[in-house]
């Protein structure tokens, strides 16, 4: 079956332009379930023929859904329907069991792993004083193997062994030692992905994206973690629960 066959086709009655028609077909589709999570759009080329307009309407058509967070481009491998996370703000949680819990296979890319000695940023955050020993753990966050946030995480020497114990789930390699946090603070913004962040990622420069920073505290209200996160905003979803109290 064609792609128009299963979305539907423009009307003739529509005075709306072209690339609105087709974002509004698509928009339905996604909608009404006939397109699913991590479904292909075919290439601008073929959408192009299909529906009798030009290259440039069927990219203009795309681009606004990218921008909505409805589609997401992935390099070297087209335009998909977007598999959004819905991401809690009230319960403390890591990467990997958020994708678990929704049924998704999380994995990580090292980028870099190391000991060091505390920056002045590092030491503020942390709490810790000058010449303390951190691990810092840099990581590509996928699931299902489809990128989806960077992760640099600085951990105070003193709750981990050695940086090797971190495999999949940094939260796991705490939760051995009996150092993993019980409460954080978190600070969200938006912003558009600079050129490296935005290479590992697997997107454009500039694409849409969520700079999360969170300090970790033991339940003594010592300072264990501290996490900057870049989020893709077309994968994510906040969600916080709020209460009149």
């Amino acid at each position: 079956m064609s792609f128009s066959a299963s979305i539907g086709r423009f009307r003739d009655d529509n005075p709306a332009p072209l690339y609105i028609q087709l974002q509004q077909l698509i928009r339905d589709a996604i909608k009404r379930n006939l397109l699913a999570q991590d479904d292909a759009i075919p290439a601008e080329r073929d959408l192009a023929a299909e529906y009798a307009v030009s290259r440039i309407t069927v990219r203009k058509a795309l681009g606004g859904l990218v921008e909505e967070g409805l589609l997401t481009r992935r390099r070297g491998a087209g335009t998909f329907v977007a598999a959004r996370v819905e991401k809690s703000f009230s319960k403390l949680s890591s990467f990997s069991e958020d994708m678990i819990a929704r049924g998704r296979r999380p994995s990580s890319t090292w980028i870099a792993r190391s000991v060091g000695t505390v920056t002045p940023e590092e030491a503020l955050s942390l709490g810790l004083s000058p010449g303390a020993a951190v691990y810092r753990f840099q990581r590509l966050r996928s699931a299902d193997d489809v990128p989806m946030a960077l992760e640099y995480s600085t951990i105070a020497g003193s709750c981990l062994p050695s940086e090797d114990v971190v495999d999949v789930s940094l939260y796991a390699a705490l939760e051995a030692t009996g150092m993993r946090p019980v409460r954080a603070l978190q600070r969200l913004r938006a912003m558009h992905f600079p050129a490296e962040q935005a290479r590992l990622l697997g997107v454009d420069t500039g694409h849409a994206g969520l700079f999360i920073e969170r300090r970790g505290y033991l339940a003594d209200g010592r300072t264990v973690e501290f996490t900057q996160s870049y989020y893709r905003g077309d994968a994510y979803d906040l969600v916080a629960e709020l209460n009149d109290i």
